[in-house]
């Protein structure tokens, strides 16, 4: 789409200076930048142009300006007029470099790429600053799309009322042709395909008069004699005998625009004061010679304007295309290719030649009628297009989540919501032995032959059993027999009803991650499996509640580890786990869901056992989970009884050595430290089902498949809506940007808030996607439509 950019001149003087504002925005639309910047005094300025103006007028090149002879003009002359050309150039180029508009030229080109297509106008009174050849200033050179066009300051949009028609309807004046062959202009628009012309040769005023009057005119052509040297605002000469300024046609052309003119064209000389006087008619365009203007040069400019324009270009680059190809005559007629000039009213967009022939409106109930008519057919059909389109995209968007296409981006996007989540408090219904590897050290430990010697266990059970724990688990692979020498150790390990030993499930011939078999002391009854369940990418984000093991497995417990210890603390309420017909864990009133297939992110892995997703507290570091101390501490009596009384004790290692760490959701790639050891892993679980069936902290979940597929189909709609109310490129990416950020924000709403997991990716492209698709097909049926619409206005 193109861009429009508007520099808004303040009032000011060459010796003083001129305040500038740019204002940037896509065709259509309100800017959507604005900047301040100054061009600073340039008394020189006014001086080169002088010099340039009376280079090119000593040319002496039979113009439109007055009829006089052709003089000969020799090479010194016009080499004094490059010359002149020159060092204007030369200064103007430095003139907008200067420091003071600085900021004005590096948000051009930060904003604004050389392949855009730009429409420049500059907003100014002053008449000199018009007749400077902006053009040659390297902001516009090095855009091959963008033409420049001048306005007044003072300007607003005139309401039109067309008239049916078919073709482009032109009112072309050949005034006084002496010494220019106004014929060859009207050839040009004999030869035109699609317009009807009216030609008024050498008129006298009343018969021009009543031409304006009597119809719509699309487009007003004039070629004879004009100045604004004698006249600041302009004179042209209708006939031999008689001139007019566009004051004594007032009426006229005001009634012209009101009934559609769009555009004037005066192909005669030093039409600036023209320019300014139909500026104040609000006429939409209007092309004039900013200086006088060699005849050959005038009829190139229109030949070539016209093709390029009923052709089907933008009248912009129409103009632009025409102003460059008179380079070729420069040779002969210097400085040629910077003669025509646009006068825009920045209220109007400039029409293609196609859309001249048809109306903006129709000044007959019947035909509103039908154009209403006509509208809501188009309204309904754009409705229907919108919602089949999101219907599609939802489709294609939701099989491919269903085959697991987006499961690697959603669980990455869990991991970002689960980062984000508010700090929790520690949980006060556990403590944590850690083993660190200054235990290791520890004199009870010179027998060790793992992480926990046989005397430094015994010491650690029977320090902690004083304090009266409501549970101990021991997260540590025991499969040796205890030493003979420590009886009570054995004894204690057969017998207390609130000790808890890990063992290793697997497979019995994996030899990767085989079993490891329980303490021989320890009943099944008192075992738990410390198996847990990482997905493809190696982090740990659900875990086994339960499972049926192999039957060869020579660790047969069916509860994790986390699940008995959990299950010993409530027994001492009364609260103990039954199963709902549906295969849900139920604690008390509680109901705790198992993962199933296609949940959430989850399209494509293994749900065997009873599995739940793992809903972490807020992990900083360890502390923040569950309290802490190490086996020194317990050993060395640092501790107090209140620490230990009715909680549930986990005993592990931490030491970095053993390597029992995994990625949670929270790890990043700085290490194994910033992993999560096994032993608060198990801690975690254990205070997500208590914390579930005593505080009612909500577990997890997803919400079931039909409400999910809702959920992309809404936001799909949402981006199909955004398509069709935002029609400018640049305000669609800013909608669309500030609604993901919506999107992701309702996310992270309900995901910390309602622990509820919604789809984020299969949202996010169903969104982007539907929109896009909308665009596209806008683009490609905008014309079609358009022809439809005007069609049934007629």
């Amino acid at each position: 789409m193109a861009k429009l950019v508007v520099l808004k001149v303040g009032e000011g003087s060459f010796e003083q200076g001129f305040p500038v504002t740019m204002q940037i925005g896509e065709e259509g639309d309100a800017p959507a930048i604005q900047t301040l910047g100054k061009l600073p005094p340039a008394p020189e300025i006014p001086q080169y142009y002088n010099c340039w103006q009376s280079a090119y007028l000593c040319l002496g090149w039979s113009t439109r300006l007055e009829a006089k002879p052709v003089q000969v003009t020799n090479v010194s002359v016009i080499e004094d007029c490059w010359h002149a050309v020159q060092v204007l150039r030369n200064r103007l180029n430095s003139w907008i470099h200067s420091e003071s508009f600085r900021a004005i030229r590096e948000k051009w080109l930060e904003k604004l790429l050389p392949s855009d297509e730009l429409r420049v106008i500059l907003q100014t009174e002053d008449l000199l600053l018009q007749r400077l050849p902006w053009h040659f200033c390297d902001l516009f050179e090095r855009y091959p799309k963008a033409e420049l066009a001048f306005s007044a300051p003072a300007y607003e949009r005139v309401k039109q009322i067309s008239q049916t028609k078919d073709k482009v309807n032109i009112l072309a004046i050949l005034g006084d042709s002496t010494g220019i062959d106004t014929q060859a202009d009207r050839a040009l628009f004999e030869q035109l395909p699609g317009a009807t012309v009216q030609f008024l040769v050498e008129p006298q005023r009343q018969e021009l008069n009543n031409q304006l009057w009597s119809q719509g005119w699309d487009i007003l052509f004039f070629a004879g004699h004009s100045s604004s040297l004698v006249d600041a605002d302009g004179r042209i000469c209708i006939n031999r005998t008689d001139s007019l300024s566009i004051s004594d046609l007032r009426y006229a052309l005001k009634t012209a625009v009101a009934h559609g003119l769009k555009l004037a064209i005066f192909n005669s000389c030093d039409g600036l004061g023209l320019a300014r006087e139909l500026a104040n008619l609000y006429i939409p365009q209007v092309i004039v010679m900013r200086e006088p203007v060699p005849d050959k040069v005038a009829q190139e400019f229109l030949k070539n304007f016209l093709y390029a324009f009923a052709g089907g270009q933008p009248f912009y680059l129409s103009v632009r295309e025409a102003r460059e190809r008179l380079q070729g005559l420069e040779d002969e007629y210097p400085c040629a290719s910077w003669l025509p000039v646009i006068y825009q009213n920045p209220a109007e967009t400039p029409p293609l030649w196609s859309a001249l022939s048809r109306p903006v409106s129709v000044n007959t109930s019947g035909n509103n009628h039908s154009r209403q008519r006509s509208l809501k057919k188009i309204g309904s059909q754009h409705l229907r297009r919108m919602l089949l389109t999101s219907v599609l995209v939802t489709s294609v968007t939701w099989g491919l989540q269903q085959l697991g296409a987006f499961q690697p981006l959603e669980l990455k996007v869990f991991d970002q919501l689960m980062r984000l989540r508010p700090q929790e408090a520690t949980d006060p219904r556990l403590l944590v032995v850690a083993i660190t590897e200054e235990d290791f050290k520890l004199p009870e430990q010179k027998n060790r032959t793992g992480s926990i010697s046989d005397l430094a266990l015994a010491r650690l059970l029977e320090k902690l059993e004083q304090y009266q724990p409501r549970a101990i688990g021991l997260d540590i692979y025991r499969e040796d027999p205890v030493n003979p020498q420590l009886k009570n150790l054995a004894q204690y390990m057969q017998q207390s009803d609130r000790f808890i030993a890990v063992c290793k499930i697997n497979e019995p011939t994996a030899s990767e991650d085989p079993s490891v078999a329980p303490p021989p002391e320890v009943p099944e009854a008192r075992q738990g499996f410390s198996d847990v369940v990482l997905d493809p990418d190696g982090i740990l984000r659900r875990y086994l509640v339960a499972v049926n093991p192999h039957p060869a497995s020579i660790c047969s417990a069916p509860y994790a580890f986390s699940t008995q210890l959990t299950f010993r603390y409530l027994a001492a309420e009364g609260i103990f786990p039954q199963w709902t017909p549906q295969g849900h864990l139920q604690l008390g009133n509680v109901i705790l869901p198992r993962l199933q297939p296609h949940t959430g992110g989850y399209q494509t892995i293994d749900t065997a056992g009873f599995q739940m997703l793992l809903n972490y507290r807020s992990y900083r570091s360890p502390e923040n989970i569950a309290n802490k101390v190490t086996l020194t501490d317990v050993l060395r009596n640092r501790i107090r009884p209140d620490d230990v009384r009715n909680r549930i004790v986990l005993i592990g290692v931490t030491a970095p050595s053993v390597g029992d760490y995994f990625a949670t959701p929270y790890s990043t790639s700085k290490g194994a430290y910033q992993k999560m050891a096994g032993v608060f892993v198990h801690a975690q679980m254990v205070s997500q089902m208590l914390s579930a069936v005593k505080n009612q902290r909500p577990s997890l979940w997803v919400l079931p498949q039909g409400s999910e597929l809702l959920w992309v189909w809404g936001w799909s709609i949402v981006g199909s809506v955004l398509a069709w109310r935002y029609r400018s490129v640049l305000h669609l990416e800013l909608a669309l940007a500030i609604t993901l950020i919506v999107l992701y924000a309702l996310c992270f709403a309900l995901f910390a808030y309602q622990s509820c997991w919604v789809p984020f990716v299969p949202s996010t492209l169903a969104l982007i996607a539907t929109s896009a698709s909308i665009v596209v097909q806008n683009a490609s049926q905008k014309q079609g439509q358009s022809t439809k619409l005007y069609a049934e206005s007629n």
